[in-house]
């Protein structure tokens, strides 16, 4: 596996998931779009009414990388299934086995809850991430786009 452990995410991570959030936003060049707070982060994540889990990627005691997802549901499964919302590794941290491990972990928390799907979205344009979700056997779907309203 490599120098590192996957684990799910405690109150006290919270900061270190937001500064991978903010590295996920500058790797993405979407830094301005980062409007929320680790104390928001730990509400949603850890509060009395939880929106989403996370876990995380330590090497040593340092946060390399992590995965925050949530329920959605499949009205033709008539299942729950799990949205990947984001998986990010610090760049020199890439190439180890730890984004694929992250992804396996979140798999494997949606299989053992009876979850009949994984989904995740990923930008056009970031071809090292379509090609390792590929090599993980993820299927891009080309017919669908996001569709947003901001609140």
């Amino acid at each position: 596996m490599g120098d590192f452990q996957i684990f799910a995410a405690k109150p006290g991570d919270e900061e270190a998931i937001f500064q991978l959030i903010r590295g996920l936003g500058e790797y993405e060049k979407l830094s301005h779009e980062i409007t929320g707070s680790s104390q928001l982060l730990r509400e949603h994540l850890f509060g009395e009414k939880t929106f989403a889990e996370a876990v995380l990627a330590k090497s040593g005691d340092t946060p390399v990388g992590f995965a925050l997802f949530f329920y959605n549901y499949s009205t033709f499964l008539t299942k729950p299934g799990v949205h990947l919302e984001d998986l990010f590794v610090v760049p020199e941290y890439r190439g180890k086995g730890i984004g694929k491990s992250l992804l396996t972990k979140v798999e494997s928390i949606a299989r053992e809850r009876g979850c009949g799907r994984l989904e995740w979205n990923v930008l056009d344009w970031n071809e090292p991430a379509i090609a390792f979700y590929k090599k993980y056997g993820a299927e891009v779907l080309p017919d669908w786009r996001i569709c947003r309203v901001v609140l």
